[in-house]
């Protein structure tokens, strides 16, 4: 048998690589209108079962935003980011 068929083959595993769950607008502005939140950190969503507490959460731009929020995450789209400020909200990357 030659050499390459006797081996296993295996692959290449990025050790730098960084998960994010990902959170959209819609959600938070759900989130924002049931509970009467102004401000939304990492702390309300582990309370309200969106993520873990080992979760790292990148907001995304998927729906509408309609209220003004302060939003607390890891990471955000820049679409995400320009919706939340203008609105006149705020964007902070912890």
């Amino acid at each position: 048998m030659p050499i390459q068929r006797r081996l296993p083959k295996f692959g290449f595993k990025n050790i730098n690589k960084v998960s994010y769950k990902a959170i959209n607008l819609e959600t938070l502005e759900t989130l924002a209108e049931t509970h009467k939140l102004t401000s939304i950190g990492l702390t309300e969503l582990i309370q309200h079962g969106f993520v873990n507490k080992k979760d790292k959460v990148k907001i995304l731009a998927k729906g509408e935003l309609k209220t003004k929020l302060d939003v607390e995450a890891n990471a955000f789209s820049k679409a995400a980011e320009e919706a939340i400020t203008a609105l006149g909200g705020t964007v902070n990357i912890k």
